[in-house]
């Protein structure tokens, strides 16, 4: 990762951010409501949590058939991934609630999802959110040798197969941020003195880690197997529950910013980006299934990506009202509004661009 950030442009000829931005503060104060949360995101957080921790509960209480035993630790995936994308994603944003003690409390559920407040914050909320799709800065691009998201990253043999493989990878991103990911991320942006807000002490981030790190632990796998359960049930229950929650999260992630018609800009010899920060989320980002129930519901309004990088301040509950408005407003400006009327329509395009990538350059 390079350390020496680039320089979003200063002027943006066709004020789209400035008009953008009236707009939206016009449309929350003509209609007197918050930008944060409301009661449909509390009714969420219950539905939510109770997807999440009530299947648990059932395991460690009910002697039951090994087949519904898997198909519950499924469920608890998909709550986990639930609670992510509704709850703690709003909460670490700022943007679940207008009292910032709130909001830490549901930004820390990520606790019991395997993951540290810290880390996420500075690579969700500084770097990705302020990097967007710029490889060298923004995390979400960086994936080894084994995947290749941009152009620009090196290309493997082993490349041409990524699109048949990496689906199976996918289901990897939360168990990989249980074990090993959170140590690695913790000692990189300590070193690099990197935070959002306050910038706390190292012995602070590294004795929170550990002391988090060892309840989530007691919580899904000491505790199972102390009341009984047995311990590679306990574990394959882990593993099938990680597996659902990271593959759920991984594809809502990567159709946001993977896919054929976003790019990924350079800066230039002088470090300079070619357009504004709000102009480059345009380009860099795309909507899905905007008009499905169902996906905006779940999704946390991560399907309207293009409303929550411009806007991350404001809760997702509203991704759907703004949307038009920043729709309309990139149109008058001439710039992309790039958006995928179905969930298999992103998917398809996502998985095409991953066998473009995964051509040999010269031969792209």
């Amino acid at each position: 990762m390079s350390t020496q950030a680039p320089i979003f442009a200063k002027i943006d000829k066709s004020q789209f951010f400035r008009t953008l931005n009236k707009r939206v503060n016009e449309y929350f104060k003509e209609n007197n409501i918050k930008k944060t949360g409301n009661w449909q995101l509390h009714l969420k957080t219950i539905v939510m949590f109770t997807l999440f921790l009530a299947p648990y509960f059932f395991l460690l209480t009910v002697d039951m058939p090994f087949w519904l035993y898997i198909l519950l630790n499924v469920v608890i995936g998909i709550g986990m991934a639930g609670v992510g994308m509704n709850v703690m994603h709003d909460g670490n944003h700022g943007a679940y609630s207008d009292k910032s003690w709130l909001n830490k409390i549901m930004g820390s559920s990520i606790y019991i999802l395997a993951g540290n407040v810290y880390n996420w914050q500075v690579q969700h909320n500084v770097l990705h959110h302020t990097y967007t799709n710029i490889l060298g800065h923004d995390e979400d691009l960086e994936a080894g040798r084994i995947l290749r998201f941009s152009q620009t990253s090196k290309w493997y043999k082993h490349h041409k197969f990524q699109h048949l493989y990496s689906i199976f990878l996918y289901g990897l991103l939360t168990f990989n941020w249980a074990i090993t990911t959170d140590f690695l991320q913790m000692k990189r942006y300590l070193k690099r003195k990197l935070s959002y807000g306050e910038f706390k002490s190292p012995t602070f981030q590294w004795t929170t880690l550990a002391i988090t790190k060892a309840l989530y632990f007691s919580i899904w796998i000491v505790i199972p197997i102390v009341l009984g359960i047995t311990w590679w049930k306990v574990l394959l229950g882990f593993v099938v529950m990680h597996y659902t929650a990271g593959l759920i999260l991984s594809v809502v992630f990567q159709l946001a910013h993977v896919v054929e018609n976003t790019v990924n800009p350079e800066p230039n010899e002088n470090g300079e980006m070619e357009n504004t920060w709000a102009v480059h989320q345009l380009f860099t980002t795309a909507n899905f299934a905007p008009k499905n129930w169902l996906i905006n519901w779940y999704t946390g309004g991560l399907n309207h990506q293009i409303e929550h990088h411009i806007f991350p301040n404001i809760s997702h509950i509203h991704y759907g009202k703004i949307g038009e408005i920043v729709k309309q407003t990139a149109k008058e400006c001439n710039l992309p509004y790039y958006e995928f009327k179905t969930t298999r329509a992103a998917i398809a395009s996502h998985f095409k661009h991953l066998k473009e990538l995964g051509k040999k350059p010269q031969l792209a």
